[in-house]
């Protein structure tokens, strides 16, 4: 099933996917997809739902982050070998992660702030994992029965924040909006092998990112696994698993940043695509997350 949450921010409803690619109204059963809702028990409930039965939603709609009221935000840095090689940065022995703020959550295609002082903004599309029950020391071989569903995400990053400002890479991976997710919750029956995912981010139509989520470093269940040996994941915490080759950073003979106006068009198979223009911070926009 793919789920979602749409309409104005601070009032959207829960919306579903129907087999036309339909979007139908689930508020009359669900008012808001929360973490309390993503909870693998209770999604179990909803397969058995007749889709069919609800109202169609017309007309062009905005669509937020799909999981409202979501706890932390945990980031696998270098994931992929070419990636950390275009950074000129050692392949990982272990998983690298981070955390991103959550006010830095927006929807999949609202504005992305560009900071003030900021110079060199960039891009990353990754496979997102959002946890559906507890995870404390859990075992490879179980990790993925922990996942509740998969999402696309564009890790937004400011280097100069991440790497030239006390190397603290939290600086650069928080800021506001920095944390496109969405457009859709896909649970995993509908994903199948997620360690065979295309991947993609066009800046302005020129292609930036290939890449297949075959080629990570440390695959879904083995993210989930070592993070929760550090960290206790709760349902409704968002996971996301690292990059492929092709960010503004690593571009031959020279860097790439993103400025106002640029436009980022990204997608992962079988979890949909997202587009955002970069516009200047303001702050009338504060008040961003879904």
């Amino acid at each position: 099933m793919k789920f979602c949450r749409f309409g104005p921010k601070g009032s959207e409803k829960t919306g579903v996917i129907d087999a036309e690619g339909r979007l139908r109204d689930l508020s009359s059963v669900i008012p808001d997809f929360n973490v309390d809702q993503i909870r693998i028990s209770k999604l179990a409930r909803l397969r058995t739902l007749d889709i069919e039965g609800l109202p169609i939603v017309g007309g062009e709609q905005r669509l937020g982050v799909p999981v409202a009221g979501i706890g932390k935000i945990i980031a696998v840095g270098l994931n992929y070998a070419d990636h950390a090689a275009e950074s000129n940065l050692p392949v990982p022995v272990e998983p690298i992660f981070f955390t991103k703020a959550i006010t830095s959550l927006s929807g999949p295609n609202d504005n992305v702030m560009k900071p003030r002082d900021a110079t060199k903004m960039d891009w990353e599309v990754e496979l997102g994992i959002f946890i559906g029950k507890t995870c404390r020391y859990v075992e490879e071989a179980d990790a993925l029965s922990h996942v509740a569903g998969y999402t696309l995400v564009n890790d937004i990053s400011e280097r100069g924040f991440q790497k030239e400002r006390g190397t603290q890479w939290v600086k650069g991976k928080g800021c506001d909006t920095f944390c496109p997710v969405g457009p859709y919750l896909v649970t995993p029956d509908e994903v199948g092998d997620v360690q065979n995912l295309d991947m993609f981010l066009n800046v302005n139509g020129q292609r930036m990112q290939t890449g297949n989520t075959k080629t990570m470093i440390f695959n879904v269940a083995q993210c989930i696994s070592y993070i929760s040996r550090f960290i206790t994941l709760q349902p409704g915490d968002l996971v996301i698993t690292g990059t492929p080759p092709g960010v503004g950073e690593g571009k031959k003979p020279n860097a790439i940043y993103l400025n106002e106006g640029d436009v980022m068009h990204l997608g992962v198979s079988k979890l949909g695509e997202q587009q955002q223009t970069v516009v200047a911070f303001s702050l009338a926009n504060q008040e961003i997350i879904e």
